[in-house]
């Protein structure tokens, strides 16, 4: 052995490996953790795009609101449902073809959509094809990750991988915005397939399902063998959920999830851009003032990983959601042709709170149903894609009968306080039933 070289270019041991000497100066986690990160922005980019086409679909094609919005509310219900069996399926085969295949079956029904002509296809594509895709990169894909990859920051690697949608949504909005506008809408649904073509791979080349795959332990923790595949995974899924239905918690966090996804990704996303236009806002304006609420979202969820990491999940989560109320209440006032300050001052406050929810329920479903906390957070994750789901679909039929969405915006704001008080009475420690294995 040459002294000198070695003495020249140490390599320092990842901690806790079963006696092999890292090769990675930066723990393989975080590698896994960027890759996942990259991931979720391109299965991402489609949710860019339902908010800005409610007026070139209705043009083109005649359909009312409450039409397109119900193609939505279907992408948003199977987002969700897909979720919990997605992260059984990772167990089972694991994270890397699950994921490739996810990608691939968005970018078909992104595709597939340029050559639609009827409603009905509006919702097989944008709802079936595109749900179960982005349902399979759903959080339980982040939550699998963390999980797996580390012991230590958990909360921190929770906020950022939540906050890759709305590093998505900051990336894809103002370019599909400006697509839409200058181009119509069918370029901008090519663009979105091809941006998640591009990340499957990186996917394939960069992904490990386990720490073990390349002889590391966990991020901060003590190496363990990877366990055989699951098998059975669907019906694991579904054990997981009758179990978990069996605890008070449990629907107390699906509930106040349930509300965070109709107050986010139900209202603002989908119903924010065409409520603007109806005040004769322009729609590049109104989609600028959504990436806007990506950049805060960024923050907001990163800085509440961190605040989860330190403090009760469950007071966080009541201040998140009674602040998030408030301030739906005031939104009807500041609808304007023109962005005026109290507008920005309303998306840079949603943003910060936007999914800042995520890190804290992620928490207490760990707290609560330990090593299923994976598929019981893809249930709960469920809930709150039906509650998006359900607005999506009756804000468009609220605004078709009342010619306004004053009154989904008033709703939402009293939801949102519904949601506080039932955080609130969460027990803690965990629930009384254990569940399957």
């Amino acid at each position: 052995m040459n002294p000198t070289t070695e003495s020249a270019a140490p390599v320092a041991p990842v901690p806790n490996a079963p006696g092999k000497p890292g090769r990675w100066r930066v723990h393989r986690a975080w590698i896994v953790a960027a890759v996942t990160f990259v991931t979720i922005i391109g299965g991402a980019a489609f949710n860019s795009l339902p908010g800005l086409l409610f007026d070139p679909l209705q043009d083109e094609f005649g359909w009312s609101r409450g039409q397109i919005g119900l193609a939505v509310s279907i992408d948003m219900a199977l987002y969700g449902l897909t979720a919990p069996f997605a992260a059984a399926l990772m167990d089972r085969f694991g994270i890397r073809r699950v994921v490739a295949v996810a990608l691939s079956t968005v970018a078909a029904g992104a595709l597939a959509s340029v050559w639609m002509t009827a409603a009905w296809q509006l919702m097989l594509y944008w709802g079936l094809l595109v749900g179960l895709g982005t349902g399979s990169m759903a959080l339980a894909f982040s939550a699998t990750v963390t999980n797996r990859w580390f012991t230590a920051r958990r909360g921190l690697v929770t906020g950022v991988l939540t906050a890759a949608g709305a590093s998505g949504q900051l990336v894809f909005l103002p370019l599909c915005a400006w697509i839409v506008d200058r181009h119509g809408w069918r370029p901008a649904s090519v663009t979105v397939a091809l941006a998640a073509l591009v990340v499957v791979p990186f996917v394939w080349l960069l992904m490990r399902d386990h720490p073990a795959d390349v002889g590391l332990a966990p991020y901060g923790g003590e190496y363990t063998e990877k366990p055989e595949p699951a098998r059975g995974a669907a019906g694991r899924a579904v054990r997981v959920l009758f179990e978990a239905a069996r605890t008070g918690p449990f629907w107390l966090l699906a509930g106040s999830f349930a509300i965070c996804g109709a107050s986010t990704n139900g209202l603002i996303r989908t119903h924010f851009v065409p409520s603007a236009h109806d005040h004769h806002m322009p729609i590049t304006a109104a989609a600028s003032l959504l990436a806007v609420i990506g950049i805060f979202d960024i923050v907001g969820t990163v800085f509440s990983g961190w605040l989860t990491d330190r403090f009760d999940a469950r007071r966080l989560l009541a201040v998140y959601y009674a602040l998030r109320g408030i301030s739906l209440l005031f939104l009807p006032l500041l609808m304007q042709p023109t962005v005026e300050p109290p507008m920005v001052f309303f998306i840079v406050f949603y943003g910060l709170d936007w999914v800042a929810t995520v890190p804290p329920t992620l928490a207490l479903c760990r707290e609560q149903y330990g090593e299923d906390s994976a598929i019981v957070f893809g249930w709960v994750l469920a809930s709150h894609q039906v509650g998006a789901a359900l607005v999506a679909f009756l804000g468009g039929v609220a605004r078709d009968v009342f010619g306004t969405y004053d009154v989904v915006w008033y709703a939402a704001g009293a939801l949102c306080a519904v949601a506080a008080l039932m955080v609130l009475v969460i027990r803690r420690g965990a629930a009384e039933v254990r569940l399957v294995a």
